[in-house]
């Protein structure tokens, strides 16, 4: 009896192993170059990815962001739900260039939606103040190679 119930521990183990690696995999990155800065850029190219954005996240370090990815050219718009730290909202055309800017958008906006003046096919969050820190302005580009392609 005690052997049936260690290899059905085992597998139960490593079921969950499993689950875990699969669920918590590593987000992918790139670096990339915006307004002459060096940027370590997370992708959210998936349905859930984008939902959740970065909300939970207790901070968001100096440069590093999220890069949102959409079918097509949209106005697709943005709130703080959940969103713990201030933020920077870039929404970008085809080719990278800034259509839009929601500079220093604070957590307590929520529930407000945050919408682009033009339609964007990305977007790029960063910690609030990156805009101002960086004079980026509108159709200033990200500089970034193989901009990625949605996967969900």
């Amino acid at each position: 009896m005690p052997r049936y119930f260690y290899i059905a521990l085992f597998v139960v183990a490593g079921v969950a192993a499993a689950i875990v690696y699969r669920t918590e995999r590593p987000a992918q990155q790139r670096e990339a170059e915006f307004g002459g800065v060096s940027l370590r850029i997370e992708y959210a190219t998936t349905d859930a990815a984008r939902e959740r954005g970065l909300a939970g996240r207790g901070s968001v370090p100096d440069g590093y962001g999220m890069f949102f990815v959409f079918p097509k050219a949209g106005r697709y718009g943005f709130w703080m739900k959940d969103t713990l730290v201030p933020l920077d909202i870039f929404w970008l055309d085809d080719k990278g260039q800034v259509v839009s800017i929601a500079r220093d958008v604070a957590t307590s906006t929520y529930p407000s939606v945050f919408y682009p003046a033009e339609p964007a096919r990305y977007v790029l969050e960063t910690a609030a103040g990156f805009a101002r820190a960086h004079d980026i302005q509108k159709g200033t580009p990200l500089s970034l190679k193989n901009f990625p392609s949605v996967t969900e």
